[in-house]
């Protein structure tokens, strides 16, 4: 599997081909109406492009990392946020036109036939993340290609789902973050396939007001990316996101927690609450 990284049209075939086959075997669980305050559509973000002085024609998940004026500050995440139920609807009608994105997607009039009230849902979280992935980052909504869904996940620490969709971007490969956004983040795939780069994220917390005292929160697996003199950690939902797609598309599965190294961090109180 791992010589697909070195043919993109074989690639992005073979993703395309094992989303859907999953799916047809195991259908993903999908709401029957839509809560807007609980609902979020978030891309699978890939590129070959060469983004952030990496290889050109190498294979890359592109993510953006959390800004201090959000809630969970410097988190890596997939770009995507919430239903907006005024404005998505109609946007997601726009990419299911003949020629754009949902209908170049060789399964999808077979979806739209045969799983209408399904397609309709997974339109709308498409055009969800498109629509907040243009706002955080300047991603062209109609230079990416749509590739399948993965299935929905819910945070742990607040009331939501995510359902993300995996995407391929066609040619952009510059970013312009907004506010939200420190920086986009560029990891190869090769690295992600690479045992050696997970760990076990032992995650504390300071009580308000109690500088002496910490809270062991839980024990998460985690990704850890090292690139010049960064080090970014990849856990949580977008962890469970991507190690998912890497299973399915792959067949690779992330050493278990008792086989890898310790990695100590905490949470400060504005954590689940930003700096805004």
């Amino acid at each position: 599997m791992i010589q697909l990284l070195n043919d993109k049209s074989a690639l992005v075939n073979h993703i395309a081909h094992v989303l859907y086959e999953r799916f047809e075997r195991e259908p993903i669980t999908l709401p029957d109406a839509v809560d807007p305050l609980t609902a979020a559509g978030v891309l699978l973000l890939l590129s070959d492009k060469s983004c952030n002085n990496n290889a050109p024609g190498q294979p890359c998940l592109v993510l953006n990392k959390r800004s201090l004026k959000v809630r969970q500050p410097g988190d890596i995440c997939c770009p995507g946020g919430r239903v907006a139920p005024l404005v998505d609807p109609y946007f997601a009608r726009l990419l299911s036109l003949p020629w754009v994105s949902l209908a170049r997607w060789k399964y999808w009039r077979r979806w739209e036939k045969n799983k209408s009230s399904v397609a309709r849902l997974l339109a709308l979280f498409w055009a969800t993340a498109l629509r907040e992935s243009f706002e955080e980052m300047r991603l062209n909504p109609f230079g990416v290609s749509f590739l399948g869904p993965l299935p929905p996940q819910p945070l742990v620490m607040f009331q939501r789902t995510i359902y993300p969709s995996v995407a391929w971007i066609n040619r952009q490969k510059r970013f312009f973050p907004n506010w939200e956004v420190e920086k986009v983040v560029v990891i190869p795939l090769i690295d992600l396939l690479n045992p050696a780069n997970y760990a076990q994220y032992r995650l504390c917390r300071t009580p308000a007001g109690d500088a002496e005292s910490i809270d062991t929160i839980g024990h998460y697996p985690c990704f850890r990316y090292q690139f010049r003199n960064d080090t970014e950690l990849l856990w949580g939902a977008t962890y469970r996101i991507v190690t998912l797609f890497l299973d399915y598309v792959f067949g690779f599965k992330p050493p278990g927690l008792a086989e890898i190294p310790i990695i100590e961090g905490s949470l400060d109180q504005n954590y689940l609450t930003g700096y805004k």
